[in-house]
């Protein structure tokens, strides 16, 4: 009889399973990826594409309505296109892609937030995700091998490290140049591993019910499946504190500031950083543009759009509890449009403290997934022009990393620690990178020029009495104040590149102010809510999902699990699959398996 019993319920699991793999159509498919298209050169071919605004091209019948155009809102929707729904995406700025979108001034293209990506060779999960959301039409071009360059101390105490790519060449290149610590590298590339290979371990937290994901964690069963649990919690101060007591060392394994100071984070999310570019670098062939202009295409195809100058003022809550829509400011008027399904890409704290109703906001599971994030640091960019080309003015495609000394938490914690006057003059690292020199048709669009990005994080509160300015209307006294940053910032650049500084004839700076009207990033932090090492400790995560307290209300991006294009593509793809009720990576790895 039990025997009997087993052998049903074994059954019944063997075609609830044959029924979620096969029984539902996958959103993808390897006979959607096409030979990619010729690029498209015209731009006022791709601005009816990426700068679309008119409210009539709002399709009938939506299923879903995705706030934020940013590479998680543009994922989650076209890959609910793919899956039947009809989706229409929201974009405040006159121009669609967040922070894959870029500028044209004075003629120079400036990329905003995409300056490399990693894990994108041939057949990787990430590669087959772009192709799968851009049908075969994203061409990446692989940089150099030498990707990366920290530069720690100034003068004469300067010190030099270059990071490479490759398989057994990133370790084995980093073992050369720090021969008395091999056994400590060594030992930081096996947890790059395990949270390379494990991640996904994660993720997957996200998926199953919150309950079950608790109680793995709180009984230890998941601590027994793998240590990436106990790792992603890990202070990576603390973790790099037992490998060496090599202060550079300790730099290089942290390299990668987005705003939080290693004692601060976590050694999981610093270590996935390094090895996401083990593969190699890539940019896109035609810019950072490319990627919003070829995604918005396939969620037209399926009969959806995209939709620029469309500010989302509120989203609609129904009596029940239940979003059905949205609130978009047209000039004076509000439009209403509805959907059974509302995406939001625009950050949990615009979400949940700006666009949800006062009732609704005020609930305590609303305030209790508010009070799991903190507002991460902003971000402060200049963006330089110069007559010549890369090899005239000596240009690369490796990043600068530069460091004034080797101790990254005392010196972040001292510089935010200054006051508003005090922070222009004691800026200690930096960000340079060259998109010009990365992108190969770049000398096609812009022939004889180069362009040059430099980023560093900065507190919003600098900047906080010019907030109710209008954009660059903001007076002399803020002009100044920001031109201070890039006067230190850019004479640190031309001790790396020396040829620019007199070849300089176009500059711009970029605030947290300019992040926040442009990309509506809460206090302009480009990388969205901190990620502080409480985010990243696993019950953290299981809590921290895509559903809402706001049924039908779903958050997509980089608050989901982490910042960046791939950590904000994976945020999208989570999205899908709470969406969908299905856990579509399964389709992607199936998707592989037949590529492979």
């Amino acid at each position: 009889m039990w025997l009997l019993i087993f052998l049903v319920c074994l059954l019944i699991c063997a075609g609830s399973i044959y029924w979620y793999l096969f029984g539902k159509p996958s959103p993808f498919s390897l006979d959607s990826v096409r030979p990619p298209a010729p690029r498209e050169f015209d731009q006022k071919k791709r601005d009816k594409v990426i700068k679309q605004g008119k409210m009539t091209a709002v399709p009938k019948n939506l299923d879903v309505i995705v706030i934020g155009s940013g590479i998680g809102g543009l994922t989650a929707g076209a890959t609910l296109a793919k899956a039947g729904k009809k989706v229409l995406v929201l974009e405040q700025h006159d121009q669609a892609g967040g922070c894959c979108h870029t500028y044209i001034e004075k003629g120079f293209e400036f990329d905003v937030g995409l300056h490399y990506i990693g894990q994108l060779h041939e057949n990787s999960l990430l590669r087959i995700a772009f192709d799968q959301i851009s049908e075969g039409q994203l061409e990446f071009h692989q940089l150099d091998q030498h990707f990366d360059t920290i530069q720690i101390g100034l003068g004469n105490e300067k010190r030099e490290y270059t990071i490479y790519s490759g398989k057994t060449e990133m370790k084995a290149h980093l073992m050369k140049q720090f021969p008395d610590d091999t056994e400590a590298i060594d030992k930081f590339f096996k947890i790059m591993k395990i949270s390379a290979k494990k991640t996904h371990y994660l993720a997957t937290l996200k998926l199953i019910p919150q309950w079950v994901s608790l109680f793995l964690l709180k009984s230890g069963i998941a601590d027994l499946i793998s240590p990436v649990f106990c790792l992603s919690g890990t202070c990576a101060t603390d973790f790099v504190n037992t490998l060496t007591s090599n202060k550079d060392l300790h730099t290089i394994f942290s390299y990668f500031f987005y705003g939080v100071p290693p004692k601060d984070s976590s050694v999981l999310i610093n270590a996935l950083m390094i090895h996401h570019y083990k593969r190699g670098a890539y940019y896109p062939k035609g810019g950072a543009s490319e990627i919003p202009f070829h995604i918005i295409r396939t969620i037209q195809k399926y009969g959806g759009n995209c939709l620029v100058r469309a500010p989302v003022s509120q989203i609609l809550v129904d009596e029940e509890g239940a979003a059905y829509g949205v609130k978009v400011r047209k000039g004076q008027e509000e439009v209403e449009i509805h959907a059974p399904v509302v995406v939001s890409n625009c950050g949990i704290f615009n979400t949940f403290q700006k666009l949800l109703p006062p009732e609704i906001q005020a609930k305590p599971d609303i305030q209790q997934r508010l009070n799991m994030m903190k507002h991460g640091r902003g971000s402060l960019l200049v963006f330089s022009g110069f007559d010549g080309t890369k090899e005239e003015l000596g240009l690369v495609s490796t990043n600068f990393w530069l460091f004034k000394d080797n101790d990254m938490d005392k010196s972040m914690e001292d510089f935010f620690a200054l006051s508003r006057e005090e922070a222009p003059d004691n800026i200690p690292m930096m960000f340079i990178t060259v998109p010009s020199s990365k992108d190969p048709e770049a000398k096609i669009r812009h022939p004889g020029k180069s362009c040059m990005t430099i980023l560093i994080m900065v507190n919003y509160e600098w900047f906080e009495q010019w907030k109710d300015t209008t954009v660059r209307k903001r007076g002399d006294e803020y002009y100044n104040y920001k031109m201070r940053f890039a006067k230190n910032l850019f004479d640190w650049a031309c001790t790396v590149f020396p040829k620019i500084k007199d070849k300089l004839v176009f500059q711009d700076v970029a605030t947290p102010l300019t992040n926040m009207h442009y990309l509506g990033a809460q206090h302009g932090a480009m990388y969205s809510a901190e990620h502080n090492l409480e985010r990243f400790h696993a019950q953290a995560v299981a809590k921290n999902r895509c559903n809402t307290p706001v049924k039908n209300l779903y958050i997509s991006g980089q608050d989901v699990f982490s910042c960046g294009i791939a950590g904000a593509l994976h945020g999208g793809l989570l999205c899908a699959c709470a969406v969908l009720d299905r856990i579509i990576y399964i389709d992607l790895l199936l998707l592989q398996l037949k590529l492979q």
